[in-house]
């Protein structure tokens, strides 16, 4: 069912950069305390990029797991379920699939690349669309 786009209010710059504020501090609440009880101090003295696996599974695996599961079973992040604001598909309005969650991730690295300009195009868009909700096909929304 395609649905009409009076029907979105779409979520602009600043309050999307609040949720991911929101959502960083969350998962720096839950990994920072588990890397500390495996590694201790050693973690934040050492010039490695990656400690061992448990630090690839906690800093990297988990956060990417979590993020992609929250779109598709909850069509948000707790950053964006605070601001009541949701992730939808652009076309149907409905939770993005699970592929369409996977795309939107990558498309956050696509974004980064030329200096976050892929993240600073949600203010100038008419639909308030990053480059990896473009790529993506999905909106952010008003719940």
């Amino acid at each position: 069912m395609e649905t009409s786009e009076s029907q979105h209010q779409y979520v602009g710059f600043w309050p999307r950069f609040g949720a991911s504020i929101i959502d960083t501090i969350l998962v720096i609440m839950i990994t920072y305390p588990l890397l500390y009880s495996i590694y201790g101090n050693e973690f934040w003295e050492t010039d490695q990029f990656i400690m061992g696996m448990p630090d690839f599974l906690i800093s990297w695996v988990f956060p990417i797991a979590a993020t992609v599961l929250f779109w598709v079973y909850k069509s948000a992040t707790p950053g964006k379920m605070a601001l009541k604001a949701k992730v939808v598909d652009a076309k149907t309005g409905n939770a993005p699939s699970t592929q369409q969650s996977i795309i939107r991730y990558v498309g956050y690295y696509i974004s980064l690349l030329p200096l976050g300009l892929g993240y600073f195009w949600v203010a100038f868009d008419a639909k308030k669309q990053g480059w990896h909700d473009k790529i993506a096909g999905t909106v952010i929304v008003r719940r």
